[in-house]
């Protein structure tokens, strides 16, 4: 958002972010039960999941409509993906994988339609998702390997002396990586669109529009390249750490 006031122009690139009532005014408070502009595009995200997965789908064509398409395409390759990373044993969670995929590719893209809400820029819905991922998985590690999945923390390929510190920097590490995946795509989502809105900005003032539009299209071209890669990411960082908990011998 750009204003003028007296004489200079201000730039709030950071008021997009702002938690807002869908329904009245935008200093009303904030219940658990408000409908805000973050879970009216979320539901907006399940819903356009939905449409893709199910209603493009219905068809099971041999010759695949477009939405049947895309669909099989993103099956695919979050399928693969698991497969290459976990090997066979972690097939059995690709639905909440390819849930996780689908809903971060599909806010992502969402929030780069002109005066909607990126829900994926806010800290606290990456970090519900880290942190169901970082519990999932030592649950799962746990689960699968009672005490033995304390050997992720035991390097026993190093030298002796050096295992018990490389222990300790195992553990912090490790429970690190929900700050590490959360903050990574919010930081990006957050950080573009920011800087997106003030090239929108200078567009407004007349000396430098050619070069501020130009700047605006190529950030725009760059943003739908990092939200997809920013799926990627935390897809298979997901998908590494899952690997961690069925096989954690070093």
């Amino acid at each position: 958002m750009a204003s003028e006031e007296g004489g200079k122009l201000e730039f709030h690139p950071m008021d997009q972010f702002i938690v807002k009532p869908l329904f009245g005014e935008a200093g009303d408070p904030i219940h658990f039960y408000t409908i805000t502009n973050v879970t009216f595009w979320m539901a907006l995200a399940i819903g356009a999941i939905s449409l893709l997965l199910v209603v493009g789908t219905r068809g099971r064509a041999i010759i695949p409509t477009r939405a049947q398409s895309m669909a099989e395409l993103a099956y695919g390759f979050v399928y693969k993906m698991v497969e290459d990373v976990t090997g066979k044993d972690g097939l059995k969670y690709f639905p909440y994988i390819f849930t996780l995929f689908l809903f971060i590719i599909f806010s992502n893209f969402l929030g780069l339609i002109p005066m909607s809400f990126t829900t994926t820029s806010h800290i606290a819905v990456t970090a519900i998702m880290a942190f169901a991922v970082f519990f999932t998985v030592t649950i799962i590690g746990f689960v699968k390997n009672g005490a033995g999945f304390l050997s992720l923390f035991w390097v026993s390929s190093a030298p002796l002396a050096l295992r018990p510190i490389l222990a300790i920097i195992e553990v912090i590490s490790y429970f690190v990586r929900p700050v590490s995946h959360s903050i990574r795509l919010a930081g990006n989502m957050m950080a573009g669109h920011a800087v997106l809105k003030v090239f929108a900005g200078f567009a407004q003032v007349g000396a430098v529009a050619p070069i501020a539009i130009l700047g605006v299209v190529a950030i725009y071209g760059l943003e739908v390249l990092v939200s997809a890669i920013q799926a990627y990411v935390f897809t298979i960082l997901t998908c590494v750490y899952l690997k961690d908990a069925l096989h954690p011998h070093h």
